[in-house]
């Protein structure tokens, strides 16, 4: 029989911990995307016909850039919260296994205890939520990007056909 304490610790403090923290990213993540698309919607009522397709490239590349700091920002929030369970020894291998975890690449070399690899697995899988709302969200923007500059070329006989 294993008495070893480390070992006999429940994981219901890993799902204590991780789900909070899951919830608090993805409200983060989706108030931030929400941000993101106000200023993408401003973009296109501001925008001239003949600037809109520079704007376009511009805002999205300046998009993607948004998100990926959401996405550090979250990690911040996951690394800050081993280091405060002392799960971790430092920031920098905290914040290093965090966005490991969260992009499920994994090869930082980093571990954690055993009675925290719950977390650490649990982060993975907020990880995958964020980034699939982050592809969506991208997507949906391109997809409006496209059916903007679309009607711009129409004539406006077919452009009045394609509204209606």
């Amino acid at each position: 029989m294993n008495l070893d304490p480390v070992n006999m610790v429940p994981w219901s403090s890993d799902w204590l911990w991780s789900l909070p923290l899951s919830v608090i990213c993805v409200v983060i993540h989706v108030v931030g995307l929400y941000l993101i698309k106000q200023r993408f919607d401003h973009l296109l009522l501001e925008a001239a016909q003949f600037k809109m397709r520079i704007a376009a490239m511009v805002f999205m590349a300046v998009t993607t850039v948004s998100v990926t700091l959401l996405h550090g920002a979250e990690a911040m929030i996951w690394a800050a919260a081993f280091r405060w369970l002392h799960a971790l020894p430092d920031n920098k291998s905290a914040m290093l296994y965090s966005l490991n975890a969260m992009t499920t690449f994994g090869h930082s070399g980093s571990s954690l205890e055993s009675h925290w690899q719950l977390m650490g697995a649990l982060e993975a899988l907020n990880g995958l939520i964020l980034f699939g709302l982050s592809t969506a969200f991208l997507f949906a923007m391109i997809q409006r990007i496209w059916n903007q500059l679309g009607k711009q070329s129409l004539p406006e006989p077919v452009l009045a056909r394609v509204e209606a």
